[in-house]
């Protein structure tokens, strides 16, 4: 077995991570090592976390950030604000990387490891299910939610086109009513300052959204938001969306920009405003300033919310894995 290095603290593992994380095939935002610190900070309630360190050839391949709840282990973030879930695996070491991190945790005090959200492509679905089973394990997967996104074309005509016809007809519609809009302007804010003093608005136009969002929206989760939002931006790659009808913002929508994807993570806008579709057409900006910024992917995330296939958006499949000491 390759050595095994237990850090207990995210001070000690920050520089590993960043190396790690650099040649992780599923790396994403949910990844940076600041999103999770946050979500630790702020909605773990600074709660043990162990990060199990597999090294070999004198070289860290992976890291599996792992808290435990009872006899229940799951990785750092949850299924309300964690999308995608992952463990930090360097390219080409993830039969090494598995290998060692079952062989350790079989020796353990736990029944069960939970792990939603994983992407189609993820090497977990690939390799710890036999890994798993050939040490005796129950590996259960099942499929969990969908994650609509839209591969990007070079310009926005093009996307128009691609889009069914009823689509097209009501996207150009609903933005030549928009325009008419007196004082009507969208923009983003980028600056760790600018986002920050921002949020509260964010924060309001999600709430009025809908209802279920104004009850998820607990004093925990908004403050998870704010420190979120101030330390990605500080790795510059938020990307905050506003929408302003005469003088008032309207509707809003983070994203975050990360390789050549943006992701919408999540957006909010005022019911009274309806009338012009403010919420579906920010978020139809945001794509089209995706694609004038050249990214190739537009992920709407985690969800089946119909706005996401009216823009264009075809389903990603995403697993849950349940493994089960017998």
């Amino acid at each position: 077995m390759a050595p095994i290095t237990l850090l207990s603290s995210f001070e000690s593992v920050t520089e590993l991570w960043e190396t790690v994380v650099q040649n992780c095939p599923t790396n994403s935002p949910f990844m940076a090592i600041q999103w999770q610190q946050k979500w630790w900070e702020e909605i773990g309630q600074r709660k043990s976390v162990c990060f199990i360190c597999v090294s070999a050839a004198n070289q860290t391949i992976g890291i599996a950030a792992v808290r435990s709840t009872g006899d229940e282990i799951s990785l750092v973030g949850d299924d309300d604000v964690c999308d995608y879930n992952a463990f930090l695996i360097a390219a080409g070491n993830e039969t090494c990387f598995f290998s060692d991190l079952i062989d350790y945790l079989v020796g353990k005090n736990w029944k069960t490891l939970r792990l939603p959200s994983l992407t189609p492509e993820s090497p977990t679905l690939k390799f710890l299910p036999d890994v798993a089973r050939a040490r005796g394990l129950s590996v259960e997967v099942d499929k969990g939610e969908v994650a609509p996104g839209k591969v990007l074309p070079t310009n926005w005509d093009t996307y128009q086109a691609e889009l069914n016809k009823k689509d097209r007809h009501e996207l150009r519609r609903k933005l030549r009513r928009l325009d008419s809009a007196e004082g009507m302007e969208w923009y983003f804010l980028e600056k760790p300052s600018d986002v920050e003093q921002a949020m509260d608005d964010f924060l309001r136009l999600l709430g009025l959204s809908r209802e279920s969002k104004y009850r998820f929206l607990t004093p925990e989760r908004e403050k998870f938001f704010r420190a979120m939002a101030r330390a990605m931006a500080e790795l510059g790659i938020v990307r905050l969306f506003f929408l302003e009808i005469g003088g008032q913002r309207v509707a809003s929508a983070f994203c975050f920009d990360h390789k050549d994807k943006r992701f919408l993570y999540n957006s909010g806008y005022d019911p009274e405003y309806s009338y012009y579709s403010v919420g579906l057409l920010l978020n139809a900006l945001s794509l089209k300033s995706a694609i004038e910024s050249g990214k190739s992917y537009y992920d709407f995330l985690r969800g089946d919310e119909r706005y996401k296939y009216h823009l264009g958006g075809t389903d990603r499949q995403l697993y849950n894995m349940l493994i089960t000491k017998g």
